[in-house]
């Protein structure tokens, strides 16, 4: 309920702000459908007591009236209150967070969407702009071009009978010299006046310029990949030039191009494309609004495509994965030799294996083998998967394809240092106190579970920690409804935790901002990005506020007023819309007020301010709620660290499994726990 609620506020403030973006039409008609879930839910459970019954009826009724209320200041939000109207990819995501937030189970039917081919999506959600009607028009006998398919052999092929995916996963896994492609000598490389490009980025330019044409452009964060692109780009005349983004970053997008290739003519695609310029050069859609316009993006003729932010699509599944794919598909049957860029800093996530749709992407592969040139390099090895050497080589052959890893410390020696400094703070209030005895129960709840699933055992009893079992658990745990409304989850559990600490990071980060100048402030909720800014404004302190919920040009407009008004000392950002794609290195220190779950996603908050053009060195500072779960979070986060460190950057580290950060820290609260009841 208390989700219910903080959703039906925030869709209430912003219709009354007159904000009613598409994210808000996308919370207003999960918040109705979950309102109608839940009053059925109240009213057919047999175990909630007609009093309790009662008092939850009355609070849904009270969201009802705020639905209402605001659909009456905005009509068009009327027809999302219809329970047969269908939810988006997107939205039907957005149900699945607030119910794993509010520690539900997540029914069958929508743990994961269903899995549709990519050109069946419902024609009522396609649209063709008219100006791109009008482009298609004034040249509607648009010819494939032929030119630059490869001639394949003919002859026998060695390794057609032997599984070569798992193998080449496996190559990164092993570790190796760092991953980056032999890349041409920088040359001169025409840029704008007032432009600087670095050695590292003329010689992606230089590569593009020679000729080759797909490129994992795998660069740390703060090198300047999107510059690189759109100079690669031009140096390829691969245009018209496909750029698909986040949401987050389009604006960003539009006046890069404007910045790197002026002469070039830029377009956004928001909503149906009413505004975009379909004569446009450089066109540029984000994620969620793909699925619209996939049909004509695919026949529009282009000979370029860049995916940014290109982790986006490590889930196959999902079907922004499957349109992106799709569009690559049909460019490269049109043309036979596109420049295709993915574009990341992060390409490992959570396990190797989310190589797999960006190398689908590039057209290094397929789903179940490689393909063209990668195919070729493999058989000109002479070597199968069970010789000896044979990893080592498949590892080299991948990176030939078209991998650039470079590291800030080898290419931009002039970027400050970066450090992330752990600050512990003692939750000794209140809602401190609460969130230890919700701890406490979680893990009783834990320990209950293993004894009962001990005793049920038949089998022989493991001295000692049966540590399957202990993960096993933490599985059950993990999925399973809790009994009571008042059971905590490891969701709940941190989501609280957040809260209890928006204050004191708050506190902190206005400290810095007093003594050293600029800040930028990261949290992951909402609530506590609001608690952070009441404190802000509070002590007299101008904020600039960067969250999921703005227009493309609000969100710039606050990143432009942090950037160049000196009194505005705080970037207030979400890790979801400002943890990627921005430049905020007016500051050299960053308040992360809550963990993220992976790694990854704390290097990409850091690294908006940590990236070329940075003159001082850089501190994160995470504030770690002691002696509690998110402490324990804090340690996996970095025990996971080292996941694109071996793969991509020839580290020694040890490679962490792809077990997410959840689970382990439900396994490492059982386990501690248990280890304290076993005697030595």
């Amino acid at each position: 309920m208390p989700v219910l609620a903080r959703i039906a506020r925030e869709v209430e403030t912003a219709v009354q702000r007159g904000r009613v973006v598409p994210s808000v039409r996308k919370k207003f008609q999960v918040l109705a459908l979950l309102v109608r879930e839940e009053r059925s839910r109240l009213k057919s459970d047999a175990t909630v007591s007609e009093a309790r019954r009662t008092e939850e009826l009355k609070r849904l009724d009270g969201i009802a009236v705020i639905l209402a209320t605001t659909a009456a200041r905005d009509m068009s939000l009327f027809s999302l209150l219809d329970g047969e109207v269908a939810l988006s990819e997107d939205a039907r995501a957005f149900k699945r967070e607030l119910l794993l937030e509010a520690g539900m189970e997540v029914p069958a039917e929508e743990a994961a969407p269903p899995e549709l081919p990519a050109d069946t999506a419902p024609d009522s959600r396609r649209v063709v702009p008219q100006s791109v009607v009008s482009r298609q028009m004034a040249n509607p006998f648009l010819a494939p071009d032929y030119s630059s398919f490869a001639k394949r052999s003919a002859r026998p092929r060695r390794l057609a009978g032997w599984e070569l995916l798992g193998p080449l996963f496996r190559s990164f896994e092993m570790g190796g010299a760092s991953s980056c492609m032999d890349l041409p000598e920088p040359t001169a490389v025409r840029v704008p006046k007032g432009r600087r490009l670095m050695p590292h980025q003329a010689r992606v330019v230089g590569a593009a310029a020679a000729g080759h044409r797909t490129f994992l452009l795998a660069d740390e964060p703060g090198l300047g990949k999107t510059a690189q692109a759109l100079l690669a780009a031009q140096a390829a005349n691969a245009y018209p030039l496909l750029a698909v983004v986040p949401n987050v970053v389009k604006a960003n997008w539009a006046r890069e191009a404007g910045l790197w290739t002026p002469e070039r003519r830029a377009t956004v695609i928001h909503g149906d494309g009413d505004t975009v310029d379909g004569f446009a050069d450089i066109i540029i859609v984000n994620y969620e609004v793909l699925d619209r316009h996939v049909g004509w993006l695919g026949e529009l003729g282009f000979r370029g495509m860049v995916v940014d932010e290109a982790h986006y699509i490590k889930n196959k599944k999902s079907q922004r994965s499957q349109h992106v794919l799709q569009i690559a598909e049909r460019l490269r049957s049109r043309m036979g030799n596109p420049l295709l860029l993915a574009l990341t800093g992060t390409p490992l996530i959570n396990d190797i294996e989310d190589f797999h749709a960006i190398w689908e992407f590039l057209g290094w592969i397929d789903e179940k083998k490689p393909l063209g040139e990668l195919m070729e390099a493999l058989e000109e090895t002479g070597l199968t998967p069970a010789d000896h050497g044979f990893y080592a080589a498949a590892r080299a052959s991948v990176i030939d394809r078209g991998i650039v890893r470079r590291r800030k410390i080898d290419v931009a020696a002039d970027i400050p240092a970066r450090r992330v400094a752990d600050l512990p703070v003692e939750l000794d209030d209140e809602a401190g106190r609460s969130i230890r005895v919700a701890e406490q129960a979680l893990t009783r709840r834990l320990v209950s579970r293993y004894e009962k699933a001990l005793e049920a055992r038949h089998a022989d009893v493991v001295e000692g920690i049966d540590h399957e079992l202990v993960r096993q658990v933490a599985k059950w745990e993990r999925g399973a409804k809790t009994d009571k409304k008042s059971d905590e989850n490891v969701f709940s559990m941190m989501r609280r935790i957040g809260q209890a600490k928006a204050g004191l990071a708050a506190d902190y980060a206005a400290q810095l901002a007093r003594s050293v100048g600029k800040v930028v402030f990261f949290a992951k909720h909402v609530d506590v990005m609001d608690a952070a800014e009441e404190t802000f404004a509070r002590r007299g302190m101008r904020y600039a506020s960067i969250r999921g919920d703005q227009t493309p040009s609000a969100r710039q407009k606050n990143i432009d007023a942090f950037m160049t008004d000196p009194d505005v000392a705080v970037a207030v950002c979400s890790l979801t819309a400002a943890g990627v794609g921005l430049n905020l290195q007016v500051a050299s220190n960053m308040v992360l007020a809550e963990l993220s779950w992976t790694d990854a996603e704390q290097t990409q908050a850091i690294d908006r301010i940590h990236r070329i053009g940075q003159a001082e060195p850089v501190t994160a500072w995470r504030i770690i709620a002691a002696q509690t779960l998110d402490a324990r979070i804090a340690e996996l986060i970095d025990s996971k660290a080292g996941l694109a460190a071996r793969a991509l950057d020839g580290s020694d580290e040890e490679l962490s499994s792809s077990t997410d950060v959840q689970l382990e820290a439900l396994v490492t609260l059982l386990t501690d726990a248990l280890t304290e009841r076993v005697p030595a």
